[in-house]
């Protein structure tokens, strides 16, 4: 995992920065650059959590409360000290998380924001209604955060604690988004049968990036009862969820440096209209939220990447001339990853065995039956409404089987889950190709190795998976390759044609060391070059030992392909045989080629 020298650059200025920017600041400024780095720890959360992870929320700042209340409570009836009350704060926080997240974030659609907007409006509520929390009253005489004898009274003092807290941050997003777990991440938009295909739960995923952002939240809000040394429900309410949103949205949710700017942008902007409307009319507090959601509104309407979207396509425009197509990846020299040893020829590795798939009264799949040895290419193929995909679902776990057992390298995995299977050495592609069009080709192919390395949120955001990670980036190399692609690492997936984001999509697969390479449809849509390019890799693998079962419609393709092919039609096999045998075929010539003219 190489970090560029512009980002460390960047890193170092923006540092001396922050440290030398109270010599210009009031006390006024400084306070308000503290709010800004605590909004900003928040909104950083969302970046990571909608802006990459893609699910929205409109409660973190109910997360922001919990953490100040359980600091001021613990500190204030306990005598605790405030690194202690830290300590809590993010233990109950991520257990908040973690509970609302397992009862959430399997909604879809928008019932996941309806719902955070719920448990963010009843979080505040509670505050509010607790004796022991001092109902609206809230909490006073919270102590201040002490570096030994010395406590931190002063907005400049809480300053330095306060940004060198943003930039932990922002270094653990920055490397938790270049790693394993961050390609992960950034795939959560692709579905959750993309992630299963490389072995992750798209579920599980979601969680830890939730909690991770409850996390930075909790950071916030310990940060905001010791700075005020007081805290009370309002702050914590739905209105300070929209406006951590805002913060996210304004500076651009894709990416962690919009945080900042949105921080910035949103309570400078706040402070200057609380200032100006007063001027203009006596109920200026009540404008506010109008001004503000107008400017929400228009945001929405011209702006949707944010500041830092316009900032990055200028980047790009002033830039053309250094394209990423001219970088090349420089292998680490690590250790490469262990590989699966090879099975003998003629190894069983596929069974299926009466295999039988009902949608009600609609048999897709009925009394299917085959085998798939090591070293073979194998052919499943027939018209349209044959069957073939529902097959292809049914081996790689997508959908259950009716009646039937699938074995995989003598293995009963019927019941078993599409995660599980992809974990056991089965890798597939997609007949509609699933790649997310702005991760790179290099990255695309790294998420096919996802299995085979261990490092998860907190390793990679430490920066402690660096070993393991240059060996995926080495092995993605390789398949690159191994395919023909080496020298496009760094082009984005999505400006490939579709025959090499096909070919692409084998080599994801690959880089998983498969036992079994599933492909469905790989021809659809290529044209005849295409094709024969696609031959001649899948020839030369086959020629390594690899061993494929090709789920396709185009029989000319395959015929001059595959060693054996299974014939369906109708949901049941039609035949199965050398390609010789079914294109002589009778029942197969009346099926699918529509008959022999006799």
């Amino acid at each position: 995992m190489k970090t560029s020298l512009r980002s460390v650059v960047v890193f170092i200025l923006g540092a001396l920065f922050i440290l030398g920017l109270p010599w210009f600041l009031g006390k006024f400024g400084i306070s308000l650059m503290n709010d800004i780095g605590i909004g900003a720890l928040v909104a950083l959360g969302l970046v990571l959590l909608t802006g990459v992870g893609g699910a929205t929320s409109f409660g973190q700042a109910a997360f922001v409360g919990v953490a100040a209340y359980t600091t001021a409570y613990l500190t204030t009836h306990f005598d605790l000290s405030a690194w202690m009350g830290l300590l809590a704060a993010i233990l109950i926080t991520a257990t908040c998380a973690l509970i609302i997240g397992c009862i959430t974030l399997r909604l879809g659609g928008h019932f996941l924001p309806l719902s955070t907007i719920a448990w963010g409006l009843s979080i505040s509520l509670l505050f509010g209604n607790m004796d022991m929390l001092g109902r609206n009253t809230g909490i006073t005489n919270i102590p201040p955060v002490s570096l030994g004898n010395v406590a931190l009274l002063s907005p400049l003092q809480m300053y330095y604690l306060i940004w060198l807290l943003v930039g932990l941050a922002l270094l653990f997003s920055y490397y938790l988004l270049r790693s394993r777990a961050g390609r992960v991440i950034r795939s959560l938009r692709g579905g959750s049968v993309l992630l299963a295909s490389v072995g992750e739960d798209a579920f599980v995923v979601r969680l830890k990036l939730f909690v991770t952002a409850a996390v930075f939240a909790a950071l916030a809000g310990w940060l905001y009862a010791h700075m005020n040394r007081f805290v009370s429900p309002s702050p914590f309410d739905l209105h300070a969820s929209i406006n951590y949103l805002l913060m996210a949205i304004l500076g651009g949710v894709g990416f962690l440096s919009g945080a900042l700017v949105g921080a910035a942008g949103v309570l400078i902007s706040k402070n200057y209209i609380q200032d100006v409307l007063p001027l203009v009319s006596s109920r200026g507090g009540q404008l506010e939220a109008i001004v503000f959601s107008a400017l929400f509104i228009l945001l929405l309407h011209f702006a949707r990447g944010g500041i830092m979207s316009f900032v990055a396509k200028r980047k790009r425009v002033s830039q053309q001339s250094v394209t990423a197509d001219k970088k090349r990846y420089q292998p680490s020299g690590e250790p490469p990853l262990t590989e699966r040893a090879p099975l003998a020829a003629g190894t069983q590795v596929l069974s299926v065995d009466g295999v039988v798939r009902r949608f009600g009264g609609l048999v897709a799949v009925n009394n299917v039956s085959f085998t798939v040895t090591a070293g073979e290419i194998v052919g499943l193929i027939g018209p349209n409404g044959a069957g073939k995909s529902t097959m292809f679902n049914l081996i790689t776990g997508v959908l259950g089987k009716t009646e039937g057992r699938i074995h995989f390298l003598g293995e009963d995995v019927t019941h078993k889950s599409q995660r599980q299977i992809a974990r056991m050495g089965v890798a597939r592609t997609f007949q509609h190709v699933k790649l997310r069009p702005a991760m790179s080709v290099l990255d695309s192919v790294a998420l096919g190795a996802n299995m085979r390395g261990s490092a998860g949120f907190i390793r990679s955001g430490l920066g402690l998976n660096r070993a393991e990670e240059n060996r995926i980036l080495d092995q993605a190399y390789k398949q690159l390759q191994r395919i023909g692609l080496e020298g496009s690492e760094y082009t984005p997936a999505g400006k490939l044609p579709l025959g090499l984001q096909r070919i692409l999509e084998i080599a994801r697969a690959l880089a998983s060391d498969p036992v079994l390479l599933i492909l469905d449809e790989p021809a659809a849509g290529l044209r005849k070059h295409e094709k024969e390019v696609l031959a001649t890799l899948l020839r030369q693998l086959k020629a390594e030992g690899l061993t494929i079962l090709i789920v396709e419609h185009d029989m000319d393709f395959v015929m001059k392909l595959v060693d054996r092919l299974v014939v369906m039609n109708f949901g049941a096999k039609l035949i199965e045989g050398s390609p010789q045998q079914v294109r002589a075929d009778k029942k197969v010539q009346d099926a699918y080629l529509g008959g022999t003219g006799e």
